[in-house]
């Protein structure tokens, strides 16, 4: 049993898109796994297949949600789908590369990249405030749901991001030095102190996951 009730999380961004591969903004935009997101997948389940896991819980974006099956599957889990765990919303901008986005629209891209909490992109966009809100709430609603045990999430960047910082103090205007890969495995406890680091960016599991893409 964990300590003191605290809730294990195994939090994972999904695989790769071909979004993600072209370094366009995704957001809300319901993109699929490519090839090589759909063997990341795979390669994910294959390195957790050992681990207990009590409830698996995704984003409702295809992205996400192609990640998380094979993990609920295994395990004959019900798959939660849940909004709450979508990416950060990027209104207009989705679909567009950062480097167009640059020359379209200089003045928001600064407040962007120098990670205004407060700045929104046009159209619906969501500022890095409501963002960290929206995702503590609901991390900390799937813990009390589950104390003492291991739950497993798929989420996206923008949203581990913002767990990493939680769980280590970070402000949200700090540049970021951790890694974001797709499909790997970080490890964080919930209890009623907050949010706690066990281990970031595992992914030695992915080494293959590129070969068995092409294959």
């Amino acid at each position: 049993m964990l300590h003191d009730q605290a809730t294990l999380l195994l939090c994972m961004r999904h695989g790769e898109t071909d979004w993600n591969a072209s370094q366009r903004v995704q957001g809300h935009t319901d993109i699929a796994l490519n090839a090589r997101g759909r063997a990341q997948a795979r390669a994910l389940e294959r390195a957790l297949h050992g681990q207990e896991l009590h409830a698996v819980y995704s984003s409702d974006l295809s992205r996400a949600r192609q990640t998380a099956e094979p993990l609920a599957r295994q395990r004959n889990l019900p798959l939660h789908c849940d909004r709450r765990l979508r990416e950060r919303a990027f209104g207009a901008f989705e679909g567009s590369s950062f480097t167009q986005l640059e020359t379209l629209h200089p003045e928001h891209c600064a407040r962007w990249r120098c990670r205004d909490p407060q700045w929104a992109a046009p159209a619906g966009g969501e500022s890095l405030l409501e963002l960290r809100q929206r995702i503590a709430d609901v991390v900390r609603e799937i813990a009390a749901r589950h104390p003492g045990q291991v739950v497993a999430m798929v989420s996206h960047g923008g949203a581990l991001d913002c767990l990493y910082r939680l769980a280590t103090g970070q402000q949200l205007q700090a540049p970021r030095t951790w890694e974001l890969r797709n499909a790997a495995i970080n490890r964080l406890l919930a209890s009623e102190g907050g949010l706690s680091l066990v281990g970031w960016n595992d992914c030695a599991h992915l080494e293959h996951s590129a070969d068995e893409a092409g294959a």
